[in-house]
């Protein structure tokens, strides 16, 4: 008998949540990174793997986000959690504003631009830019979250906050790839110049999902100001986005699950191979090969849609 996928899902991600009842404190954190990372993905699957726009520059947003959270806490006492609504916005406004005059580029010119992108936030950042973001040094102090008078201290606490974040996630973008706003972003991927000549506006729908991935980006930075205490900008550097570019590509591209297997792959396989020292990331670089040549579309791609004509017709 075949389980249904939703299902299957479900179970997976309720063993997932059992995990720190199992696991020591530096499993459980490593966790704690993967589904930072698998929220990151997702929010950079929109820009790359729906709307088929190379962007390498997503650590940009995430920055933008932990900095909102950090300046708010430390300077104006805002509650880190209620900072989190505030992060997204100010990264989506950020990426509004730089995507405009860029939207109209694509492949390898908007790739380079990207990389231009995270590359000016991260020396903005290190020049103390208006003379709030602390310098080199970062700020410190930021509060850690409380929940309903809950304070948010351990590994395993922020296993919980961080997991049930990634599934609302998964469930919004599940819900979003399905609508009529993903399927336009499908078929911009596809063939953009089909779906122009289909009456779509590519340019307003490639700024929308650009949008859309920083200001969940946005909001995955306050969960990582709120998780270290402490943010600097070599926390934000290129290296950033280069994994999260990786992830998505190495999971499967427009693929969620794809994405999340990713992070667990990118993230979590250098840690199990800890103890090899360097030969760890020799292992790493021969699986990143193998799979660019023999899994060129992920290690689960897209499945295709399929449309059937007798209900697009209105046919009984």
């Amino acid at each position: 008998m075949k389980v249904p996928g939703h299902l299957l899902a479900g179970a997976l991600f309720a063993l997932l949540l059992c995990a720190p009842l199992a696991l020591d404190r530096y499993w459980v954190d490593v966790l704690n990174s993967i589904g930072l990372y698998a929220i990151l993905g997702l929010s950079l699957n929109i820009i790359l793997g729906y709307a088929g726009m190379f962007h390498m520059g997503h650590a940009a947003f995430y920055a933008i986000g932990a900095y909102t959270t950090a300046i708010l806490n430390t300077s104006y006492g805002v509650p880190v959690l209620w900072t989190l609504p505030l992060s997204g916005l100010a990264a989506a406004l950020f990426a509004l504003a730089v995507a405009r005059p860029i939207i109209h580029l694509r492949g390898d010119y908007l790739l380079i631009v990207t990389i231009g992108m995270v590359e000016i936030v991260r020396i903005a950042l290190i020049n103390d830019v208006f003379g709030i973001t602390g310098g080199a040094n970062g700020i410190f102090g930021i509060d850690r979250p409380q929940l309903f008078g809950f304070k948010i201290r351990q590994p395993q606490h922020f296993f919980y906050l961080i997991w049930l974040f990634a599934g609302l996630t998964i469930l919004l973008f599940s819900l979003l790839e399905n609508s009529r706003f993903g399927r336009a972003l499908n078929y911009l991927r596809e063939d953009e110049v089909a779906a122009e000549g289909s009456g779509i506006n590519t340019a307003a729908y490639k700024l929308a999902a650009f949008v859309l991935g920083a200001g969940w980006a946005g909001m995955a930075g306050t969960i990582f100001a709120a998780k270290m205490t402490i943010i600097s900008p070599e926390s934000f550097s290129f290296w950033e986005s280069v994994v999260l570019f990786m992830i998505v590509i190495l999971g499967g591209a427009g693929n969620i699950a794809g994405v999340i297997l990713g992070a667990f792959l990118v993230v979590g396989l250098p840690e199990i191979f800890r103890d090899f020292a360097s030969a760890r990331m020799l292992f790493y670089g021969l699986a990143m090969m193998f799979m660019m040549i023999y899994r060129t579309q992920g290690i689960l791609p897209p499945r295709p849609r399929v449309y059937r004509l007798d209900r697009a017709g209105g046919a009984q």
